[in-house]
């Protein structure tokens, strides 16, 4: 399915382990179609929520496999393809492309970090190499650098370079970004506690941690902004916004994976070096969820 002008919720989709460690390839199948049922946009598979730096290229290829598979066409795929070397990044968007992928996902370079003009042609010259969408990754907490706003204003003119996922939390940052928003480049929200400010700036959306637990409710905020009900929306969001907050109580995904286990939804563990949500935080992770009515 094309992605084009892609307005709502996507989610950033975990990858299920079994209790061995392996993945959970049923799981998986069932996690997708409950998104779906949910009224997800899109789905991202490979994120950071993926755990993607923990996987084998083997098992990223099959976990993509078996998401477009799942997904039947009744969606767009996003693919997180995204390297520190620019040349497996080409190499992985070039596969995932053949693979059947809608868009890419293009993180910046992480740990090496890169000059302005490095960082521009680390997109660039990927995008150049597919016909597929690609879009931008901007999470400096975890790369260690951000994208400058003068190289996301040039890669905003890409022509196959159509939206930012933008992670930083910084609304100074992404009131810059918005500069550059129109038909053809979009802004979508990193981070689920900011969904609508992004919106009010002009996003277009939200590539979401929080859909994982609930894709309806994060279809829903969206739905109601982009219809013009932005007082229900706002609402909506306030109603989450501590669960939201509570997500990212420790490092990204341990949170939802226990979250959803909590409500059965067979996420499973983390792989290291991530590992299981303390004691402290799962009380408290429990007792919002337990204030919702969620366990």
């Amino acid at each position: 399915m094309e992605f084009k002008n892609i307005k709502g919720s996507i989610v950033a989709l975990i990858t299920p382990f079994k209790e061995d460690g392996s993945v959970n390839f049923d799981a998986l199948e069932k996690l997708v179609e409950r998104q779906i049922e949910g009224g997800t946009a899109a789905i991202l598979s490979l994120g950071t929520t993926g755990e993607y730096p923990t996987m084998s290229h083997e098992e990223d290829d099959e976990v993509v496999a078996c998401t477009i598979k799942a997904v039947a066409g009744r969606v767009p795929v996003i693919v997180g393809s995204g390297s520190n070397c620019t040349a497996t990044q080409i190499k992985k968007s070039i596969d995932y492309e053949k693979m059947g992928a809608d868009a890419l996902l293009l993180i910046s370079p992480y740990y090496n970090k890169a000059n302005e003009e490095g960082m521009y042609r680390h997109f660039a010259e990927t995008a150049d190499k597919v016909s597929i969408p690609c879009i931008l990754y901007n999470v400096p907490g975890r790369t260690g650098c951000s994208i400058p706003i003068s190289v996301v204003e040039r890669l905003s003119k890409h022509p196959n370079i159509v939206a930012i996922k933008e992670a930083s939390g910084n609304m100074g940052y992404a009131m810059e970004v918005a500069q550059f928003c129109g038909p053809d480049f979009a802004m979508y929200s990193g981070d689920d506690d900011i969904n609508i400010p992004i919106y009010a700036a002009g996003g277009s959306g939200t590539i979401s941690v929080f859909a994982n637990l609930l894709p309806k409710e994060s279809a829903e905020i969206a739905a109601k902004w982009f219809a013009g009900d932005t007082a229900g929306a706002l609402e909506e969001h306030l109603h989450y916004l501590q669960l939201m907050k509570k997500l990212f109580i420790e490092v990204n995904p341990i949170p939802i994976k226990a979250a959803m286990n909590y409500m059965g939804l067979n996420a499973g563990p983390c792989r290291l070096p991530l590992a299981g949500l303390s004691e402290k935080s799962a009380a408290v992770l429990k007792a919002e969820m337990t204030k919702l009515g969620l366990i």
